[in-house]
C-alpha cells in the first residue's frame, strides 16, 4: 500500500520529470527550430549557391522538425501530467507500473539515439574534410552542428528519464 508520504514523494518526482520536459520543449527546443527556420530562410534568399544551400538544406529540415516537437511536448505535456496524477491518485497499484512500463522504452530508445546523432556527426564530419565542394561542406557542418544538438536534448532528457524510473520503480510494493 501506499502511503501519502511515499505518495507525495513520487508526486513530486513525476511533477520534476514532466516539468523539465515541457520546459525543455518549450524554452529550447522550439525556439531553436524557429531560429533554424528563420535562418534556413535567409540562407535560401540570400541568393549564394553552395554553401548557403547545403546549410540551408539541414536547417530548414530540423528547423520544421524541432518546432514541432518542441510545440507538441510543450502543449501536451501538461494535460499527460494531469492524467497521470489523477490515474495514481485513483488507482496507484495499477497507474504506476503501466507509468514503468512507457518509461522503459523511452529509457530503451537512448541507445538507438546516440548512435543515430553520433552517425549524424559522423557523416557531417566527412563530408566536411574529405570532400572539396561547398555544398556538401555546408551539409556537413549543419549535420555536425544539428548532431550536437540532438545530443545535448537528449542528454538533458535521459538524464531526467533514469531517475524518474528508478522512482517509479521504487514506489512499487515489495514483491511486485
Amino acid at each position: 500500500m501506499h502511503d501519502a508520504h511515499s505518495l507525495q514523494t513520487l508526486l513530486g518526482a513525476l511533477s520534476a520529470y514532466f516539468e523539465g520536459e515541457k520546459i525543455e520543449a518549450l524554452v529550447f527546443i522550439l525556439p531553436l527550430g524557429l531560429l533554424s527556420l528563420v535562418f534556413a530562410g535567409w540562407l535560401l534568399t540570400d541568393g549564394s549557391p553552395g554553401f548557403h544551400r547545403g546549410l540551408a538544406i539541414p536547417f530548414l529540415l530540423m528547423g520544421l522538425l524541432m518546432t514541432t516537437v518542441g510545440a507538441v511536448v510543450g502543449y501536451r505535456t501538461p494535460a499527460q501530467e494531469q492524467h497521470l496524477v489523477a490515474a495514481i491518485q485513483a488507482d496507484a497499484a495499477q497507474a504506476i507500473p503501466a507509468e514503468i512500463t512507457r518509461m522503459e522504452k523511452v529509457n530503451k530508445a537512448w541507445p538507438q539515439y546516440l548512435v543515430a546523432w553520433g552517425l549524424f556527426g559522423v557523416v557531417g564530419l566527412a563530408l566536411r574534410f574529405l570532400t572539396r565542394g561547398d555544398f556538401t561542406q555546408g551539409l556537413g557542418i549543419a549535420l555536425v552542428f544539428f548532431a550536437g544538438v540532438a545530443l545535448l536534448i537528449d542528454g538533458f532528457a535521459e538524464r531526467r528519464a533514469r531517475p524518474y524510473t528508478e522512482m517509479l520503480e521504487s514506489s512499487l510494493p515489495a514483491g511486485r
